[in-house]
């Protein structure tokens, strides 16, 4: 697992369009957004804005590249050639999108303590620490389950877009007009829970009890997308 790992480090660093892709647009977006804080807290609160930024880099930055990564391993019999050793499917998986996942998080993570250094530090960071590794697992299991349904690294540009897209919609939805009205709809779209349980995190003001909850639809979705995998994912290339 850690070779594979080691081995995708430097196919990122090598590959200037994953680089683009993955680390200086996603970083690049945030950073505009936190710059503006004022602007985009002015429509919902700093939750709001860190929400966007934490959306912004799971989906156009550790979905897409994950997503890119097994189209392209699996087009170049990469994929048929490590089922053929000792590495299970599991290691081999985990191996293939632990270099995206952790380059994400640092992004995430750097992020917002820029956001709470310019702004307003999160009343609630291991709530807020909950809801960036729930929904990193979520979008983890997405992009294998749309690896599935992806022919070829150029193909990942049209099949990545629907979920990107939808999930900074809806986190953007949610933390503008918040859930008073269709809490229910806005929670069980992907995303949505998520949003809340940052807003609540870092702007404070709601019970424990109230936020804990909000875990279970995102964890939901990990479940589901994780079983739309197990269908989906294919191993050698589409004929």
């Amino acid at each position: 697992m850690l070779a594979i790992a080691r081995s995708e480090v430097t196919q990122i660093v090598r590959n200037r369009l994953v680089l683009v892709t993955g680390l200086v647009i996603p970083v690049a977006v945030s950073g505009y957004v936190v710059h503006q804080h004022e602007v985009f807290s002015g429509l919902g609160s700093l939750g709001y804005v860190a929400a966007i930024v934490m959306f912004t880099v799971l989906a156009f930055g550790l979905y897409t590249t994950a997503v890119t990564t097994m189209a392209s391993r699996r087009q170049n019999l990469f994929l048929k050639r490590l089922r053929s050793t000792a590495a299970s499917d599991a290691s081999i998986l985990v191996g293939l999108v632990a270099p995206a996942t952790v380059i994400a998080l640092v992004q995430a993570v750097a992020i917002m303590v820029v956001l709470g250094a310019v702004a307003t530090e999160p009343a609630r960071v291991p709530l807020l620490a909950l809801a960036v590794l729930a929904s990193t697992a979520m979008m983890v299991a997405l992009a294998l389950a749309t690896a599935g349904l992806t022919s070829s690294p150029e193909h990942a540009q049209v099949t990545t877009l629907p979920v990107s897209l939808s999930v900074v919609a809806v986190a953007s939805w949610v933390g503008i007009s918040g859930t008073e009205q269709l809490g229910l709809l806005k929670r069980l779209l992907p995303g949505g829970s998520a949003t809340e349980l940052v807003v609540d995190a870092w702007n404070g003001g709601v019970p424990l009890a109230d936020s804990l909850p909000l875990l279970a639809p995102t964890l939901g979705w990990v479940v589901v997308a994780a079983a739309l995998a197990s269908r989906l994912f294919r191993w050698e290339p589409r004929r």
